[in-house]
């Protein structure tokens, strides 16, 4: 496992507290998912009504791996911010285009530590498993609408010259309740030592 060093930034650095813009499920395997008005979260499971929600794995290639594999990949979230990145260097992407569950702004997503809970809304809570891992299904999606490259504008270096994968994060839910967009984000960090996110 990989030491945490990722950013110090609390959401007190940002210029609005972090909150859920958008939250979309799909019941099929599709790529992208459907914004929707609010989304249930279960626990131990995830988003009610999506594909991907049960105890053990559930996308398709690692349910072909091996079935048994426990589930900590149940709720996508995915920072705004990356969508405006992507939008500004021409790619049209929009919330749940990606396949996230929860869309957020003025949180460092990324930058969080393994463990770390979100709170979202007024009961549930996801906590942080690791980094989405950015796959091929995202580049035929960005062909699809007109422009190839975007696979490759998910992903970036940092000084040392190691992959950064910046197409959101995974979580499992530890409490659940509705998450709708509007609702305020409360970050609870984990106990130290932190352990940098890593793909999952």
């Amino acid at each position: 496992m990989t030491q945490w060093s990722g950013s110090t930034q609390h959401p007190e650095t940002f210029d609005t507290a972090p909150q859920v813009v958008a939250v979309s499920r799909a019941a099929g395997h599709d790529f992208s998912k459907p914004v929707c008005a609010r989304i249930h979260l279960l626990a131990g499971l995830g988003v009610e009504g999506d594909a991907h929600s049960g105890v053990t794995v559930q996308h398709r290639s690692r349910v072909a791996a091996d079935p048994t594999q426990p589930n900590l990949r149940q709720v996508h979230l995915i920072h705004a911010e990356l969508l405006d990145e992507l939008v500004g260097r021409g790619f049209k992407v929009a919330a749940g285009d990606l396949g996230e569950n929860v869309s957020t702004r003025g949180l460092d997503l990324l930058g969080l530590p393994v463990g770390t809970r979100l709170h979202l809304g007024e009961t549930a809570v996801v906590e942080l498993t690791g980094l989405r891992n950015p796959c091929a299904q995202i580049e035929a999606f960005g062909q699809a609408r007109g422009r190839a490259g975007l696979l490759a504008a998910t992903l970036d270096h940092d000084a040392a010259g190691q992959l950064i994968r910046k197409a959101g994060v995974m979580g499992v839910v530890i409490a659940g309740g509705e998450v709708r967009a509007g609702d305020l984000i409360e970050v609870e960090w984990p106990p130290q030592p932190w352990a940098a996110l890593e793909k999952v």
